[in-house]
């Protein structure tokens, strides 16, 4: 079975625009990234970056979206 997803240096710079995406575009763009982290084929050290730049990106956006009513 063959995976087509965008290249890694797209989803890289996706990842970057997560903060102003609307919810159908940061759910399309943490799938793409969540394909490439378990494309065995594609170099450990880019899987790590966009490892490192979607967790950026997941505690920005817990920062954001948390108020002082919210409880986790």
């Amino acid at each position: 079975m063959t995976h087509t997803h965008l290249s890694p240096d797209e989803v890289y710079e996706n990842l970057k625009k997560l903060d102003q995406a609307d919810t159908t575009h940061s759910a399309e763009y943490r799938q793409s990234a969540v394909e490439v982290l378990a494309d065995l084929d594609i170099d450990v050290e880019v899987r790590q970056a966009i490892a490192d730049r979607l967790d950026d990106a997941n505690h920005l956006m817990t920062l954001k979206n948390v108020d002082s009513d919210d409880s986790y």
